[in-house]
């Protein structure tokens, strides 16, 4: 068999039309791409994981390969859905992109196993693509922030646009995420920032410590959003 043979189609009732393919395949990948893209700006709360937002990438593409595999074969159908009871029943899978590394092997198992050779060959190597593209980038992962400080302020709060001032002089983003009275102690304040060059942490903390009115001064870095 040559090279041409391979590509000319699946070796199956129903040629493959390889071109198609691709292009399917490629707009599944574009699609889920769009979609996490969408799910990461808008996502708001404690539970978000980069594996999650991976999996929105991937499974896209899975699913247009089962589809392109059972092509309207109803025997193939209740194969995959036997397949798919086994693997839910007996295992407990708790990431996500484990579970779409388990469909993507059952799916390209199933292409081989229907002799669509081409299909699987295909699927399993942009499959494997976008894993490593997505390991490569850390796709999914959010940096909003870099370091968290906490402080005290003993003057009033009128005065607070001095340190506002400093604050924006060193970070691109502040963001308060509390601000509590406690007398006769003043303000307890925590800011979220986002550093110009974060190289120059001690710097703003220095100027922090220096400025008349702050007693105590405590920076924590902050993590990236996500799940490793």
């Amino acid at each position: 068999m040559s090279i041409t043979d391979f590509f000319t189609g699946d070796y199956s009732s129903t040629p493959t039309n390889v071109p198609a393919v691709v292009l399917g395949l490629l707009l599944a990948f574009l699609s889920g791409h769009l979609i996490a893209w969408v799910y990461m700006m808008t996502h708001s709360g404690l539970s978000y994981s980069r594996t999650f937002v991976n999996s929105l990438v991937v499974i896209p593409i899975v699913v247009s390969l089962v589809m392109m595999v059972l092509s309207n074969n109803l025997v193939t159908a209740f194969g995959l859905m036997a397949v798919f009871a086994i693997v839910r029943f007996r295992n407990i899978l708790r990431d996500t992109l484990d579970t779409t590394y388990i469909l993507a092997v059952i799916v390209v198992g199933m292409a081989c196993g229907t002799m669509k050779f081409a299909t699987a060959v295909l699927g399993c190597v942009l499959i494997a693509a976008v894993m490593f593209y997505l390991r490569a980038t850390s796709f999914g992962t959010r940096h909003r922030y870099d370091y968290i400080l906490n402080l005290q302020w003993t003057r009033s709060q009128s005065e607070l646009v001095e340190l506002r001032q400093l604050l924006r002089r060193h970070a691109l983003k502040i963001i308060t995420a509390s601000e509590r009275a406690h007398e006769p102690h003043g303000l307890y304040l925590s800011y979220r920032v986002l550093l110009r060059d974060p190289g120059r942490v001690e710097d703003l903390l220095t100027e922090l410590r220096a400025m008349n009115g702050i007693s105590v001064v405590n920076s924590l870095p902050a993590q990236d959003e996500s799940e490793i």
